[in-house]
């Protein structure tokens, strides 16, 4: 039986046209699903009933299931979603008072294998079904609406305002499932978010970054942490395929298609490792081409990952360096990290078919 959640618009639509269905049908199972959050065929009222038992024998609308739910101190909330009997997956909401940002996942673990990474840590099992994907933002959406605070907002009202695609995983290392996942949150008849509010987060993976420009230009975001290509080789390992001149030629391309928009870099402060005065002018001299600005992260330690969060001190001059040359750099704040849901804190469950827990990589020195 198909999950129609795995659909975006265009492809629900031929679903139903090979059914001998009106291709207008798509545009209505897409509101009920997404924009009401409506599971039950019975319920889509605006369906014809023989349309609607025709939906239940054929098809299902299967959100993926809740194992664990947390609430932060500050207010951040984790769901441990299952994805079967093995694995699990992690998905962080961070509130604010301008917005409400949920951080997806896109694979159960990851292969890429970042060293200051929790998730790269654990390895790599799978990648996420487009249901899997969307079905993080249903279930955040629907939880949310139903909490004091939330649940007198309109439907129209969104409390998830932005989606970040940085949980787990290496989003552009599941392109198709990603991508769909996207469209269906640019849909106005689903989520209806603008292209500049859904966020990809990339290690650098250069011909992916290419395709993405033209089949779904979101806002992008590149997982820099170092900038010279030997220290960057040894903290993102995805580096010795493609080098940093290879990353930042690709990154103009991406902003070709639409020139005010920027790409974000993020950068990891390693204590002694990346965050050098000597560091940061190197970091300008290797962007100096491209529109950008900075997202300074704070490490969130995790049990034997063998580096230790930048001194506050450092951090502050590292982005004096950068905001003196005219960037615009904000430090990211810690949220949510006495529930592990900080920036690479992610962990879920894997069943790891890379090995590599068992293969107990140590880490290379980045001296």
């Amino acid at each position: 039986m198909v999950n129609l959640l795995n659909y975006n618009q265009k492809q629900l639509a031929q679903w139903f046209a090979d059914r001998g269905e009106k291709p207008f049908r798509a545009k209505q199972l897409m509101r009920w699903m997404h924009h009401f959050g409506v599971h039950d065929f019975e319920q889509m009222t605006d369906i014809a009933k023989n349309l609607r038992e025709k939906l239940a024998v054929d098809a299902e609308i299967t959100l993926p299931t809740v194992q664990l739910a947390q609430v932060s101190n500050d207010g951040t909330r984790k769901w441990l979603i299952g994805t079967d009997t093995a694995n699990s997956i992690e998905t962080v909401f961070i509130p604010e008072d301008d917005r409400g940002t949920l951080c997806v996942s896109s694979q159960v673990g990851c292969a890429l294998e970042c060293t200051f990474c929790s998730t790269g840590r654990q390895g790599f099992n799978r990648n996420l079904s487009v249901a899997e994907i969307i079905g993080q933002v249903a279930i955040a959406n629907q939880t949310l609406r139903q909490e004091p605070g939330y649940d007198m907002l309109p439907a129209n009202d969104r409390i998830i305002s932005n989606v970040v695609m940085m949980g787990m995983g290496e989003p552009l290392a599941n392109y198709d499932n990603v991508v769909t996942a996207m469209q269906i949150m640019l849909d106005d008849s689903a989520y209806g978010l603008s292209r500049r509010r859904v966020t990809l987060s990339t290690s650098g993976m250069v011909p992916a970054m290419d395709r993405l420009k033209e089949d779904c230009p979101v806002a992008l975001a590149v997982s820099l942490h170092a900038p010279n290509d030997a220290l960057r080789d040894v903290i993102v390992p995805i580096n010795k395929k493609y080098p940093l001149k290879e990353l930042m030629a690709a990154c103009n391309r991406y902003l070709e298609k639409a020139p005010r928009d920027f790409v974000t870099f993020e950068y990891v402060m390693l204590d002694g490792v990346n965050d050098t005065v000597e560091h940061a002018h190197q970091l300008l001299e290797l962007v100096k081409n491209v529109s950008c600005k900075f997202n300074l992260i704070p490490f969130n330690p995790f049990p034997n990952s063998g580096y230790d969060t930048s001194k506050p001190n450092h951090v502050r001059v590292f982005r004096d360096i950068l905001m003196q040359a005219g960037y615009v750099v904000t430090v990211r704040k810690t949220r949510g990290d006495d529930i592990d849901a900080a920036c690479g804190q992610l962990a879920g469950k894997v069943l790891d078919k890379t090995k590599r827990t068992a293969r107990h990589i140590p880490i290379e020195s980045v001296d």
